[in-house]
């Protein structure tokens, strides 16, 4: 029986009334790794462009958790066995499944920390927590894993058609005002269903998946991936990158404990991977933990007026929201087109011609809205067949959804003509 104390609702703007159904989720939900999700934006820099993009991941983690709810609810009222501890199981899978971000979302992922993706942290953060809660989490784990036998629970935590995207897709759309990506999450969740161990939707579905997937691209395109959002986040990372080569030069920098000791060691998957085995002291867990958006703010504020001259440039351009200039392009541009940036680059800014590589550079960006793989999403007839969305579609083909489009970018200050 719930302890009147943890039986809470979340009046959150997507969803609504939100119950907190289990004790262990209100536990986690209250400890202060799960509360630092509070102040990490679910969307990073795109606020520089959508101004209403202010959500949290903390929003998103408990809208996730609810959608959850409902899906095993539904497979429930169809006759599947979910027993209390798969369902809480399930429920903690999905709640965790992003704790593992950084500020600003993956900046941090190509800068400070080197290699280690934000699911290796969630994966290192959620054994921690079965520590310290005495094993409550460790069915929860094998869910996320993907290593428990019933694997259609964690297609709900992980795959093509998981309540992650279910409810990222619906709240960003709501908070940025982009109603392309508006989703039909509700009904998509009402034609679930499992065949064979493997979550597959209905045939009266498809339409709303058909929708969602074209909902998905339209959103990469503009929002994820949408050229002012990538040049905020390619002059934080180079503002980090910077900051960093100075603190491993033992020159001074003001800065938060946590973000100092990201700062000034070498920080890897694979220490992430051993700090959870004992191998060291947990105090890296800690000191992530303590990391978010302001961290990076307050520094970035400080650092305008720091001598050195690509840190004092890079930080003004993050704060004042000075971005970069971003050329796109269908194939990689040329080296001598680069090159003839960067010289002009030299002659404007001579004082920063040394640190071209910081001011001038060219990457690229892809994005598939489906991926044709053992994990894909399956259409199942009144018949008992069950068939690939690609197949099933008379509006959507294998080659339109699965094909990968990328797309190259240049990026120079905008003082470079």
């Amino acid at each position: 029986m719930l302890e009147t104390n943890k039986k809470k609702i979340v009046n959150d703007p997507v969803h609504g009334f939100i119950n907190i159904s289990y004790p262990v989720c209100f536990d986690i939900i209250e400890h202060p790794y799960f509360q630092r999700l509070r102040h990490i934006r679910q969307l990073g820099l795109t606020y520089l462009v959508y101004p209403g993009a202010n959500h949290t991941r903390f929003q998103h983690a408990i809208g996730a958790m609810h959608l959850m709810e409902t899906a095993i609810n539904v497979l429930r009222a169809k006759g599947h066995n979910i027993s209390y501890e798969e369902a809480e199981g399930a429920s903690i899978a999905i709640l965790l499944h992003d704790i593992g971000h950084g500020p600003f979302s993956h900046s941090l992922e190509h800068s400070i920390v080197q290699g280690a993706e934000h699911e290796t942290i969630s994966r290192s953060f959620m054994q921690e927590l079965n520590r310290q809660m005495n094993g409550k989490l460790l069915l929860a784990t094998k869910i996320f894993e993907g290593t428990y036998h019933k694997n259609f629970l964690h297609q709900l935590v992980s795959s093509q058609l998981d309540m992650d995207r279910m409810d990222y897709l619906r709240r960003d759309s709501f908070f940025t005002g982009v109603t392309e990506g508006t989703i039909g999450s509700e009904r998509i969740i009402k034609m679930l269903n499992v065949v064979n161990d493997e979550l597959v939707v209905e045939a009266k579905g498809i339409y709303s998946i058909e929708k969602f997937l074209i909902a998905r691209r339209l959103m990469y395109w503009q929002v994820y991936l949408h050229k002012t959002v990538v040049a905020a986040e390619q002059t934080l990372i180079r503002l980090l990158q910077r900051a960093r080569e100075l603190a491993l030069n033992n020159q001074e920098l003001f800065c938060t404990p946590s973000l100092r000791f990201f700062l000034e060691n070498s920080i890897s998957k694979v220490d992430f991977e051993k700090s959870v085995k004992g191998e060291q002291p947990n105090k890296l867990l800690e000191h992530f933990s303590n990391l978010d958006d302001s961290d990076i703010m307050v520094a970035a504020k400080s650092w305008t007026n720091h001598p050195d001259k690509v840190l004092s440039n890079l930080s003004r351009m993050i704060v004042l929201r000075k971005l970069f200039r971003l050329e796109l392009s269908n194939n990689p541009f040329p080296e001598s087109y680069i090159d003839e940036k960067k010289v002009l680059f030299g002659k404007i800014h001579p004082e920063l011609s040394n640190n071209g590589k910081f001011f001038v550079f060219s990457d690229s960006v892809s994005n598939n809205a489906y991926q044709v793989t053992d994990d894909s999403i399956k259409i199942l007839y009144n018949s008992g067949k069950t068939i690939d969305i690609t197949e099933a579609s008379d509006m959507l083909s294998s080659n339109m959804l699965s094909k990968e489009i990328r797309k190259y970018f240049l990026c120079y200050p905008k003082s470079v003509k």
